[in-house]
């Protein structure tokens, strides 16, 4: 058990909040194209003057379709993650591995979920949005880091979800209905999932001991530096989409100002957001006070 949550509970849990796919998303439930998808708070596309009102509204759903796309990428990564440590010990919590093996059926279905998405957006878009990849490549190579390293990485990706629907989704009244549906759904899930990866972790860094984890951080601060790379390039990606849309060519300085505040946009979504959750950092902080404080001191620049 740790913070007072233990895999039987949360198991029944994830029953009760369970969903079907078909229940949230399909041709009677269309996505409205006159609205954001993404809190500006994400989206950041208010910092740039030089678009239309109408051009900033194609950026954000250009920008909330990479949203869904990069979470379908992540969960692809850690699901075989997932699948390694649902086995269990006889001196284990018998519901571990149920729970645990529930957690990789829902991320199942979160990926068919985001796949759904994407043919649906694609159908009602002008363009087809660029996305960084393969997919099996990008999750190869942040699996190589090492489990302990991979853990703390979901573990801060699971709590950045949480904090995202919480904080910046759920009172945003102006966003479009069905993609901030499929938000809070994903969210009902995933709130457990947050906890089942904070208690794997505890489980792993507790086994390995201080100087392990505190390796285990610089593995996943090496996640987090090439992930950053990726977001780089997905604001390249991201670029091309808007200007394919928008049937203009930004001149040379704004598309230099463009690539430099959406990267940082996007640091701040997908990084920033956990270095920054306090789910994240107290876990971490229980057993490596100094792995925190290396977290605490890179945090800003992702902000």
């Amino acid at each position: 058990m740790i913070q007072g949550h233990n895999y039987q509970r949360l198991l029944e849990i994830s029953k009760r909040v369970n969903w079907r796919i078909e229940d949230i998303i399909g041709p009677d439930k269309p996505m409205d194209f006159t609205r954001p998808f993404l809190p500006e708070s994400f989206a950041r596309t208010g910092e740039l003057s030089f678009l239309t009102p109408a051009e900033r509204l194609k950026l954000n759903q250009i920008r909330g379709f990479g949203y869904l796309a990069m979470f379908e990428l992540v969960e692809r990564c850690i699901l075989p993650v997932i699948e390694e440590h649902a086995p269990s010990t006889p001196d284990q919590d018998p519901h571990r591995t149920e729970a645990l093996a529930n957690f990789v059926t829902e991320e199942m279905k979160h990926i068919e979920l985001f796949v759904r998405f994407r043919q649906a957006f694609r159908a009602g878009f002008e363009v087809d949005c660029g996305f960084i990849g393969p997919a099996e490549d990008i999750g190869s190579a942040i699996r190589s880091h090492g489990g302990l390293g991979m853990a703390l990485f979901i573990l801060g990706i699971e709590w950045a979800t949480q904090q995202h629907w919480l904080e910046s989704v759920e009172d945003d009244e102006g966003l479009d209905p069905q993609f901030k549906s499929l938000l809070k759904h994903h969210w009902m899930e995933e709130s457990q999932h947050a906890k089942l990866d904070a208690m794997v972790f505890h489980e792993l860094a507790t086994k390995a001991g201080p100087e392990k984890t505190l390796a285990a951080v610089d593995a996943f601060l090496a996640i987090g530096a090439f992930i950053d790379g990726g977001l780089a390039q997905q604001t390249q990606l991201d670029l091309a989409s808007l200007e394919a849309t928008i049937g203009r060519t930004l001149p040379d300085a704004d598309r230099e100002t463009f690539l430099a505040r959406q990267h940082q946009a996007q640091r701040w979504t997908y990084l920033g957001s956990a270095l920054r959750n306090q789910g994240f950092l107290k876990a971490l902080g229980e057993i490596s006070p100094e792995g925190r404080a290396k977290i605490d001191a890179v945090a800003p620049a992702f902000c």
